[in-house]
């Protein structure tokens, strides 16, 4: 005599946790991500509506995580632990998302900005950062230099290349981010860029480019790329 086994479906009311053991992390909705790592409600409204409101009042995934610490807390039912667990998630997200490109050919602008972007348009003030890459355009590894106010951060050449010449790098690429999500280039931003240039001929490294990282809007690109433009000497 067989016995038949019988699997009920899944319910719809099933909480994230529940419906994340039983389904993976690939059906939950944003909303039911977001709520797990929300954890907990406030009277009179749960977790999952709580979380619907922050993305409905946001716009997407992507801008909640733009916020920073001092927003976020001031949201409904966040707090300064929610907040910071909550961006936590989406700083590992970025590094995770850097880190499956490791071994990719940094060698055009649109693949530089994808790598760099997850991690970049999220910040506050501005970053510079430094690529030392290998003879085949791979990464070696990323240096912070400086990072500054909301509208500028400044770099010496010699703190620039003081990493790629210690490191014995093949070339470099400096990238930049604009909190305004503007990435038009500055006449500080030309200028640094005509003064790095002129270091590296003399100290005859590869100085691939310079891309300031933004966020674009409708057809306008999200980056700026001074060798693509033909800012270049």
């Amino acid at each position: 005599m067989s016995v038949s086994t019988f699997s009920p479906p899944v319910p719809t009311e099933l909480m994230p946790r529940e419906k994340m053991a039983l389904s993976g992390a690939a059906s939950l909705r944003d909303e039911e991500l977001l709520a797990i790592f929300l954890r907990t409600g406030v009277s009179g409204c749960s977790v999952q509506a709580l979380s619907a409101q922050l993305l409905q009042k946001h716009g997407s995934l992507r801008e909640l995580g733009l916020r920073n610490i001092e927003e976020l807390s001031e949201e409904k039912g966040m707090g300064i632990a929610k907040a910071c667990q909550l961006l936590a998630a989406f700083e590992l997200g970025a590094r995770a998302t850097r880190e499956g490109m490791q071994g990719t050919s940094l060698d055009d602008p649109e693949t530089i900005y994808r790598f760099l972007a997850p991690q970049m348009v999220s910040f506050q003030t501005e970053h510079l950062w430094v690529l030392l890459l290998d003879t085949q355009c791979r990464l070696l590894a990323v240096e912070e230099i400086s990072h500054g106010g909301l509208s500028q951060t400044l770099a010496h050449p010699r703190e620039i290349l003081g990493p790629v010449i210690s490191r014995k790098a093949h070339g470099f690429i400096i990238a930049h981010n604009h909190p305004s999500g503007n990435p038009q280039p500055s006449q500080a931003d030309r200028e640094v860029t005509r003064r790095i240039q002129e270091a590296a001929a003399l100290m005859q490294v590869l100085f691939l480019d310079h891309l300031i990282i933004g966020r674009g809007a409708g057809e306008n690109l999200p980056y700026y790329s001074f060798r693509e433009n033909n800012e270049w000497n």
